[in-house]
């Protein structure tokens, strides 16, 4: 507040002086050409007109006074490009942001690209390069190569023919995440001798500006990705109608079976307890098969042991190996819920298997299958339904982990029973020590 009251009253000492100046000019002025002007006011006049303009000129030369002006306007166009960006950087925000900064600098043009098209442009010859068309010079494409600041002076270095071009110098800076380059912002200029220290130091720093921004920008989705995939693998095992069948199923074994009633009871309780202790780390395969044949245990009961049955095949050398916590079990739940035949029993085999460095898990059933048009379905990334939840969930997981050579494959024929591969890419990196 204290602050803001200093400016206030600086610039209303500055339109006090301003006015007296206007007004003491007139007056000289209206003395000198009109006959028989008193002589005192007309010296008055002068002398108030001079003092005046001299603190006027003063106070605009002074570099306390032009650092301030400068770095209000440079503030303000800041806040602006910033608020242009709160949505990320596309071509909407890419323009918009061009359009402010063109009137601050010396420069005809400015532009900003990705790695691959033009998102915004504003200025000289702004017909010859829209939004989303492709990056036209070669000094861009080098930007983007080598994560450089270019500081060009011929038409020539920017990759325009010679003589065939307004625009005869440039500043190329690149937008860079993490260290790579992601995008350039380029100022085009006139002539070289618009190219200087300050222009510079403007064209530096708004590229430090927008690339700070993106990257914000993309640790947020990051970090709302990784929450969100958090909350998707617990809820999807906190399943209602799992939980009320459940309970209703060893309600009924309390009058015909009280000690298979206790046993699945406690059974229960461990069940959610580990499904709340492990839904956020990475847990031993083991501890993961373990959960899985514990839910499963509850589905047999339910069904019957003639209708489901089982069987875990799990190398020996994969003792000691970490997984995600939740991926076994939803495709075996998916398993029970959609491929168990009318009639019959169906068998799941889990099989886990070491190749190399690389962790093999196998989710096989010999249930009813489906069509290919459903596994394409499944596969699809917005599939936002039943099983297609599940698998948009765990391959999302598996890639956060392993990196994006890891995948899940599904393998299926109608009638013929559904493999579903979890190929986790260097997997014995997480071994226990």
């Amino acid at each position: 507040m204290g602050e803001q009251r200093r400016k206030t009253r600086s610039t209303a000492f500055e339109v006090v002086l301003v006015i007296l100046a206007v007004a003491s000019g007139g007056i000289l002025l209206w003395s000198l050409v009109t006959p028989g002007s008193n002589a005192v006011l007309l010296v008055s006049a002068g002398v108030i007109f001079t003092l005046s303009l001299v603190v006027i000129l003063r106070l605009a030369l002074d570099p306390d006074t032009v650092r301030a002006s400068q770095t209000d306007n440079v503030l303000g166009l800041a806040s602006q490009t910033l608020a242009a960006m709160q949505d990320g950087l596309d071509n909407t925000s890419a323009q918009q942001i061009c359009s402010l900064l063109l009137p601050a600098t010396s420069a005809c043009a400015v532009a900003i690209t990705s790695t691959e098209v033009i998102l915004g442009y504003s200025g000289a010859q702004q017909e010859d390069s829209r939004n989303g068309g492709p990056i036209r010079t070669a000094a861009t494409h080098a930007t983007l190569k080598d994560g450089k600041t270019r500081i060009l002076m011929t038409p020539e270095e920017i990759g325009f023919p010679t003589g065939s071009n307004v625009i005869k110098a440039a500043i190329i800076v690149p937008l860079t995440v993490s260290g790579r380059p992601q995008g350039t912002l380029k100022f085009y200029y006139r002539s070289p001798r618009r190219i200087n220290e300050t222009q510079i130091s403007v064209a530096e720093g708004f590229g430090e500006l927008l690339s700070t921004q993106m990257a914000a920008m993309a640790l947020e989705q990051q970090t709302k990705f990784a929450t969100s995939m958090e909350l998707k693998a617990l809820q999807s095992q906190i399943n209602p109608h799992f939980l009320f069948n459940t309970i209703n199923t060893i309600a009924s074994f309390i009058r015909t079976d009280p000690a298979k009633a206790r046993q699945l009871l406690r059974e229960f309780a461990v069940f959610y307890r580990r499904t709340l202790e492990d839904s956020s780390d990475l847990i031993l395969l083991d501890r993961e098969i373990e959960q899985t044949s514990r839910y499963f245990t509850f589905e047999v009961a339910r069904f019957g042991e003639e209708r489901l049955e089982m069987n875990a095949d799990v190398d020996e050398d994969l003792d000691g190996v970490y997984v995600p916590a939740f991926m076994i079990q939803p495709l075996v739940e998916n398993a029970v819920r959609h491929a168990m035949p009318s009639e019959g029993k169906l068998t799941i085999t889990v099989r886990a298997r070491r190749n190399g460095d690389d962790v093999i898990i196998d989710v096989i059933d010999d249930g009813t299958g489906m069509t290919e048009e459903a596994r394409q379905n499944i596969l699809h990334p917005d599939s936002s339904t039943g099983l297609g939840i599940a698998v948009k969930n765990i391959n999302d997981r598996i890639r956060s982990y392993y990196g994006l050579e890891s995948r899940m494959d599904i393998e299926t024929e109608l009638g013929s029973g559904t493999t579903v591969t979890l190929y986790l890419k260097d997997g014995a990196l997480h071994d226990a020590e």
